[in-house]
């Protein structure tokens, strides 16, 4: 049995609209509640008020869900049965359901619905609530002006009104209204400027400009400068010409802009570094469009990326850096003589040596020596005082139960406390730490400072390639007095990228550094980067047990570059060692 649900409604003009749907089955439901086959959204009806069911014969039983009445072709019942050829009508409220019989057998219910409630509408129209409200077509414009003030208006105007426009953070926030413009949370980094739009978005309908954001930022360095930039990208693309076109007109400035690489508005949380494709859209390939360029090109670190260089002394006594390759034979100059593999040994006598003192273990091991910073993302540098003393001591004298030890550092004091001693000739005052045969009468230890002349002597013994200074310092003779070369060590070797520590704290320091096996002190024990491929690979390496994109080791922004409206500066060798301390090179 089917039944065909026929809702015949009428629009405001009187136009009906006929909406037909079929109900499959013998039973038909009809009340206020929206699980009915037949829903009648009139609160005089019941939940499920009427229920219609065809019998073995083809007629339909009408019955009432409750005690509730209903009434049909005028007559009020709580049940009755009626063949649908022959029509009916049931009446419910306002709405009234006629049955009828189609030529295809299906039986076919038309729900119209009237307006007679209260007879004359008309008359009694004032005592309705809408007689008292503005039509629909006013309420709808009245609502559009609402918005436009409240979202348009008050904002724009006390953008405009406000006396203070100059871009910055420090302002108060003097338009009123205009949360509902943000398009999405800030950064982090720019959490405190939720409340102050106007501090970013000086002017209205213009885009974030450069100035804006070296307001704040003013130490920021440009990646390059600009003409060389633009020189990198390369010409644009006709369909890229054409969106920079378009942007142009509301304010949008170049595509070397901050705003091109820095977008906000997309959440809280930190601010996205830039994906491995927009460094490499310039650098894959720049040797092309940069000649005079000493950057090789790079796109992936673990298909396409030059040898790793440092920045070195490589002569000695000298200041002055050069970058070598990291080849796995690099050198450098540092005036130390340091054999790691001797310090590192587990069976010599620098190991037995360290068995017996308290602060050691069985052996040296690189933390004994090499101690990181508080954030850990590097090494304090090595001082002789803290990890050398233990070993190598320094005291030449003994006063009461006093020891005199020489100023680790400085020559000319050392030759000044040694000179000033004019006590009589004695051995050594150091225990503990005694070599076989080194600490006797004329011993390389042994000194006796009983007369100025063998005061010099001693000294000269100190700063002789065999002697206590000799044994860590190259020796010299320059300007005619013995001395040793000036040391030139290095934090931090990367001009172009920085390297943190930290996240490589569960790995063996020999894993990256061939500390254990090197016994000349000019070894530059830095990885090459093939070592670093063991783990770090592309962005997109699947294989790779750390995906490595340019960010993670190079920044955009480096510190070699003044803000662009001061132009581009070099750097000077001095400022090196700073930047290195910073943790980061130049680009």
């Amino acid at each position: 049995m089917t039944f065909l649900i026929r809702t015949v409604d009428h629009t405001a003009t009187g136009r009906e609209i006929v909406r037909d749907r079929e109900v499959e089955g013998s039973r038909l439901t009809i009340g206020r509640a929206t699980t009915n086959d037949v829903v009648i959204a009139d609160l005089a009806l019941e939940q499920h008020h009427v229920s219609a069911e065809v019998d073995e014969r083809g007629r339909i039983a009408l019955k009432a869900g409750s005690t509730r009445d209903f009434t049909f072709d005028g007559r009020k019942t709580t049940g009755v049965r009626f063949d649908p050829a022959k029509g009916g009508r049931l009446t419910l409220g306002l709405s009234t359901l006629a049955f009828s019989r189609e030529p295809d057998g299906r039986t076919l219910v038309t729900v119209t619905q009237e307006e007679r409630e209260f007879g004359n509408r008309d008359a009694v129209r004032r005592f309705d609530l809408a007689s008292a409200m503005p039509s629909k077509r006013a309420a709808a414009w009245i609502g559009v002006l609402a918005i436009l003030i409240a979202f348009m208006v008050v904002p724009i105007w006390t953008n405009l009104a406000r006396t203070d426009k100059q871009p910055g953070a420090d302002g108060l926030d003097q338009v009123a209204w205009d949360a509902s413009w943000s398009t999405g949370r800030l950064s982090l980094a720019h959490h405190a400027l939720e409340n102050n739009c106007e501090a970013c978005h000086v002017a209205p309908f213009v885009s974030v400009r450069d100035e804006t954001c070296l307001a704040c930022h003013q130490d920021i360095g440009d990646h390059a400068a600009q003409n060389r930039l633009a020189a990198a990208r390369g010409p644009m693309s006709t369909g890229d010409a054409l969106l920079w076109q378009v942007a142009d007109v509301f304010g949008k400035e170049g595509p070397e802009a901050c705003t091109t690489c820095h977008t906000e508005h997309e959440g809280a949380g930190r601010m996205e570094p830039a994906a491995q494709q927009f460094c490499s859209s310039c650098h894959e390939s720049m040797d092309a469009r940069l000649a005079d360029t000493a950057l090789g090109n790079a796109h992936d670190f673990g298909t396409d990326h030059p040898d790793l260089q440092a920045l070195v002394h490589v002569e000695l006594g000298s200041e002055d850096l050069t970058r070598v390759t990291l080849d796995g034979e690099a050198r450098e100059d540092h005036g130390l003589r340091f054999p790691h593999a001797m310090h590192l040994s587990s069976t010599n006598g620098v190991a037995r040596m360290a068995g017996n003192l308290p602060d050691y273990g069985e052996k040296l091991v690189c933390a004994d020596c090499h101690r990181p910073t508080d954030d850990r993302n590097g090494f304090l540098p090595v001082a002789m005082e803290s990890d050398c003393e233990s070993c190598h001591s320094l005291v030449y004298d003994k006063v009461g139960a006093t020891y005199r030890t020489l100023r680790h550092g400085d020559v000319a004091q050392m030759r000044a406390d040694l000179i000033a001693m004019d006590r009589a000739p004695r051995s050594p005052v150091t225990r503990g730490l005694r070599r076989p045969g080194e600490f006797k009468r004329g011993g390389r230890y042994f000194q006796d400072f009983g007369r100025p002349t063998q005061n010099y002597i001693g000294i000269v013994r100190a700063l002789s390639e065999g002697g206590v200074c000799g044994e860590c310092h190259i020796p010299t003779g320059a300007g005619g007095e013995a001395s040793v070369m000036p040391v030139f060590q290095r934090n931090h070797y990367f001009l172009n990228a920085r390297f943190d520590h930290a996240p490589h704290a569960q790995e063996d320091c020999t894993s990256c550094h061939a500390a254990d096996t090197s016994d000349n002190a000019r070894d530059l024990l830095l990885p090459t980067i093939a070592t670093c491929r063991e783990c770090h690979k592309g962005a997109a390496a699947r294989e790779a047990d750390v995906p490595s994109t340019c960010a993670m080791c190079h920044s955009y922004h480096p510190p070699s570059f003044r803000p662009r409206e001061e132009g581009p500066q070099s750097v000077a060798p001095a400022r090196v060692a700073g930047l290195a301390r910073s943790g980061m090179g130049s680009e």
